[in-house]
């Protein structure tokens, strides 16, 4: 069996494995979390080609009975009438309460096929076996699983453990400069937030570090998800840049990727925070230095009314207040409420600054 590192997430009471080849060892790394039972393998149509076959040979290898159903990539799969295909597979698939689906991709996969699980029968067990450096090192952990509705990302879900996550880190071999670049506009996120050297490394661009990045992003997440599961308190700093992210996503019609997104929404959100005297214009510099290192965008092209309508319903709003996430450091950041009718104001003193910074 390959070598693996090992970080416990203590809200689920489940381990992420971090390491290469885990993906030929996933029916022996599985059974030793679970009894042998029949697993529905979710994946999309880029990543079936590449790991399909291997993950599936690998479970029956160790006993395991599988099923599988390929969804077509990208966010358009996020949505009701997939999931509502998803159950229907599970059902026909003859999974019972003793069985499992295993998400076998990125974030799209791992969201929709964790709800999936979390709402199947009530709820049974589900793994998770990332695919790309963003699931890697954030959508995998944690238990935020969804879909999205016509009127947002991710208004329909469930917080949700996993029971197991999978994290080979030679996946990231077949990945495109896009993509990989979407992962890491999420490292950056952490660095922004929680560790200055995580920070530092990302400000250098390429190469990745892999084992060093994922396992630093996914630390940082499992301590502060054993701290605060449901998202009320400190969790909500690992939303820094996503509040303008999913409206840029919106409003592109999905066509701009989760990572870019966040990465603009990262400037966005620090260009406001800079502007409204909450942090230091020197942050927002280094924000969009760390971007362009890794080829993301520091705007998207929309306005800040644009950008603050989109964000309306947004799950983050609570009782008219909006939590906004300020960097005040590298590696350290605080999270303040403002009303949400004020936070196309907030983003339009940013607007401005912005094209000062970058």
């Amino acid at each position: 069996m390959n070598k693996f590192k090992t970080v416990h997430v203590s809200s689920g009471g489940y381990d992420v494995l971090i390491g290469r080849g885990l993906l030929f060892d996933a029916g022996q790394l599985i059974s030793l979390c679970r009894p042998v039972c029949k697993i529905l393998v979710v994946t999309d149509d880029n990543v079936a080609p590449l790991w399909l076959e291997k993950v599936t040979s690998s479970l029956r290898a160790a006993g395991f009975e599988t099923e599988t159903m390929i969804l077509p990539h990208g966010e358009g799969s996020k949505n009701l009438s997939c999931y509502g295909r998803l159950l229907e597979r599970c059902a026909e698939a003859g999974l019972t309460r003793g069985g499992m689906i295993a998400a076998l991709g990125g974030g799209v996969i791992g969201d929709i096929a964790g709800f999936a699980a979390a709402t199947y029968m009530r709820g049974i067990a589900y793994i998770q076996l990332p695919t790309t450096l963003l699931a890697a090192v954030d959508s995998s952990v944690g238990g935020k699983t969804a879909v999205d509705l016509e009127a947002g990302k991710n208004l329909c879900g469930a917080f949700y453990q996993p029971r197991l996550v999978l994290c080979d880190l030679d996946t990231f071999s077949t990945l495109p400069d896009e993509i990989l670049s979407d992962g890491a506009a999420e490292v950056i996120k952490y660095g922004v937030i929680a560790d200055r050297e995580l920070f530092s490394a990302m400000l250098k661009g390429k190469p990745l570090d892999a084992e060093y990045v994922v396992e630093t992003c996914v630390r940082i997440k499992a301590d502060i998800v054993g701290r605060d599961f449901y998202d009320r308190g400190e969790r909500r700093v690992l939303n820094f840049g996503h509040t303008v992210g999913h409206a840029i996503e919106k409003l592109s019609g999905y066509k701009i990727t989760h990572g870019h997104a966040v990465a603009a929404g990262m400037a966005y959100e620090t260009a406001a925070a800079a502007a409204n005297n909450l942090c230091p214009k020197t942050i927002a510099a280094k924000i969009a230095e760390a971007n362009k290192a890794w080829r993301l965008p520091v705007s998207a092209g929309f306005s800040a009314s644009e950008l603050a309508a989109a964000a309306m319903l947004d799950k983050k709003i609570d009782g008219g207040r909006l939590a906004i996430i300020i960097p005040k450091a590298d590696g350290r950041a605080e999270i303040q409420e403002i009303e949400a009718v004020d936070f196309a104001a907030y983003l339009q003193a940013g607007e401005r600054l912005l094209s000062e910074v970058v």
